[in-house]
């Protein structure tokens, strides 16, 4: 099965950890630490992703100097480089149209979701598009006003009130018509593009199960994900440990 790593952006948040390295290396656990990428290229080669093309921008070198081939992860690698910024769904273009469908993953994200599940989910139920959600509770610290029809006449207080939402994980799972969608050279975010899809009549799916998943873009992101993995590193990389896998072009 075939994935595609997304790996260009600038990890503008995250400077100045990102001015040296570009945010897919940053290393995860404090004993043994393991760059970002690596824990998902082991996370997809282990679910039986291991034709993966990584699409890169920010510091393309270091990243394509440290995953080589991918043989050490189990995996096969490619590349493509943005030579400028094509948003998270524009990047797609450098890829050929794929005959089967493709997983379509952020290079900065820190998760358990069992990708075979996913992909698995996306075939049975015939949809153009899958994309993974996650429960994220989000907290108001102010006293929220409620009005009716009159905006000067208070129809409800509630305290620091509490919203529960569905969030987008960054991986999805794509059929070859999302390419249909795309145009070679112009920039198109991800969100944009499961709009066309879905606006065109094609289903867009979504795929919950229960998991740990955390988006590793901000500083305070980035101190808890270390922590994290370090306290629960075999659940992410899994049991036992991937071994060494020689790939060979007839598998």
């Amino acid at each position: 099965m075939q994935a595609i790593l997304l790996a260009g952006g600038k990890g503008t948040r995250l400077r100045p950890f990102t001015h040296v390295f570009p945010k897919p290396l940053m290393p995860l656990g404090e004993a043994d630490p393991m760059p970002i990428i690596e824990v998902v290229l082991r996370q997809l080669a282990r679910f039986g992703f291991r034709d993966v093309t990584i699409i890169t921008g920010y510091l393309t070198e270091l990243i394509e100097a440290f995953c080589g081939d991918g043989h050490k992860f189990g995996a096969r690698l490619d590349y493509q480089r943005e030579t400028t910024p094509l948003g998270t769904a524009g990047g797609l273009t450098l890829v050929e149209r794929p005959d089967e469908p493709v997983l379509v993953i952020n290079g900065d994200i820190l998760t358990t979701l069992n990708y075979g599940e996913m992909y698995k989910f996306h075939c049975e139920r015939g949809a153009a598009a899958t994309i993974a959600s996650y429960p994220r509770e989000v907290r108001i610290d102010f006293g929220v006003l409620e009005f009716a029809n009159d905006p000067h006449i208070i129809a409800g207080y509630r305290e620091k009130p509490e919203f529960s939402f569905q969030v987008s994980m960054g991986v999805y799972i794509l059929d070859p018509i999302a390419w249909d969608f795309l145009a070679p050279g112009t920039p198109l975010l991800m969100p944009d593009l499961l709009e066309m899809i879905r606006k065109s009549g094609r289903s867009v799916h979504c795929f919950k199960q229960s998991c740990y998943w955390l988006d590793i873009g901000r500083h305070d992101d980035y101190a808890t994900a270390n922590d994290i993995f370090e306290s629960r590193r075999a659940s992410f990389l899994g049991e036992p440990a991937l071994p060494k896998v020689k790939i060979g072009r007839d598998q």
